[in-house]
């Protein structure tokens, strides 16, 4: 076997770290772990033995320094994403790095100029997009085999105890950037976005009724989108029953897809109209979706000279919607797309003007 074409690091060594190493593992003809960088060196020195890879740091500059680099996974604590994806940027290195990519808008954007500036890219972590289902169902959405799309719901009703709270950059907004709808549910209404299109218009609740966090750890929204389809979208951190389900009714069909934290095929269910047949093939032999499924898109647009997938401007989409969710959640009027200007405290950070819980507190 020749070499692999490109050579990747880890940096950050948590649980989602294992996931991305795995995913490199999957592609052993086009890349490799070659390094490996945690602040905590005996951490790091552990991570690089499970996953073979040489070379251990406990610093991002020094690992750039070596100039041996084309992709960095970025699985840190959310509030370090934007500067150390700036520092790689800036030395002309890709990044696939996880959700939340940044804490705010104005944190992205500027993300996004200094990729036009240097010519490397960043690409955001979404990868239910991948899977086999998803792909169809976009496919089918967009050729107009399914009908119009008329409605939809999307679930991320998932159960976090006090210990992992307990988790200091947690539950709070200098550091996670949000709740469950930063960074939980983001998962499955960016699939939701990437199947129904351009959303027009957020009206939304959020509310901290259990946890002891800062931020809130239930939110709720009703989206009307560019083709003039409604949906729903909840986001939980304190449901004991987890799922994460998504329902679309089109004309002549409704899709679901029921899971917890990755799918196969196996996991969707169509229901035609009656009066009509739907041609749903599924492929028994899926795998689940999952990081190798986006980074083997990753390092196809590599291949080719093109920005990687999620991209920026894609990502952005994803983003405006979690900060209009929030906007209208904390003013309580609805929030239409493109109105969070620059100059929007709800740019700034997703707290915006304050959650009501906090005016509660101070007083």
């Amino acid at each position: 076997m020749s070499d692999p074409r490109y050579r990747a690091a880890v940096v950050g060594t948590g649980a989602i770290a294992a996931a991305h190493a795995q995913a490199i593992q999957d592609h052993p003809d086009r890349v490799r772990l070659t390094a490996v960088a945690d602040l905590d060196a005996d951490r790091a020195r552990t991570f690089a033995e499970a996953w073979h890879a040489p070379a251990v740091a406990t610093d991002l500059t020094a690992l750039l320094a070596g100039g041996e680099l084309d992709l960095v996974h970025l699985c840190t604590p959310p509030s370090t994403h934007a500067p150390l994806a700036r520092q790689c940027l800036e030395a002309g290195v890709h990044v696939l790095v996880e959700k939340p990519p940044t804490l705010s808008l104005a944190e992205l954007d500027e993300l996004a100029e200094v990729s036009r500036d240097t010519g490397a890219h960043v690409a955001t972590v979404f990868q239910h997009r991948f899977g086999a289902g998803a792909v169809r169902l976009r496919a089918m959405t967009a050729a107009g085999e399914l009908g119009r799309p008329l409605l939809a719901t999307c679930e991320t009703q998932w159960f976090r105890d006090a210990a992992y709270f307990a988790v200091p950059w947690r539950g709070r907004w200098e550091t996670e950037g949000g709740g469950p709808t930063m960074g939980h549910g983001i998962h499955q209404f960016d699939l939701l976005l990437s199947v129904l299109g351009p959303w027009e218009q957020v009206t939304a609740v959020a509310a901290r009724r259990d946890r002891q966090v800062d931020t809130e750890d239930v939110s709720m929204a009703i989206v009307t989108f560019a083709d003039g389809a409604v949906a729903s979208v909840v986001n939980s951190v304190v449901s004991p029953r987890q799922t994460s389900r998504l329902r679309f009714d089109y004309e002549h069909a409704t899709v679901e897809l029921d899971h917890l934290y990755g799918y196969t095929d196996a996991d969707w269910t169509v229901t035609p109209a009656p009066g009509h047949e739907i041609r749903w093939e599924p492929d028994p032999g899926s795998p689940v979706s999952g990081h190798g499924g986006q980074l083997s898109a990753v390092l196809d647009a590599l291949d080719t000279g093109a920005p990687p997938p999620v991209t920026l401007d894609e990502t952005r989409r994803t983003m405006e919607f979690i900060a209009a969710l929030y906007a209208s959640a904390f003013t309580g009027a609805p929030v239409r797309r493109g109105e969070i200007g620059p100059d929007s405290p709800f740019a700034a950070r997703m707290n915006g003007t304050g959650a009501p819980w906090e005016a509660v507190r101070a007083r």
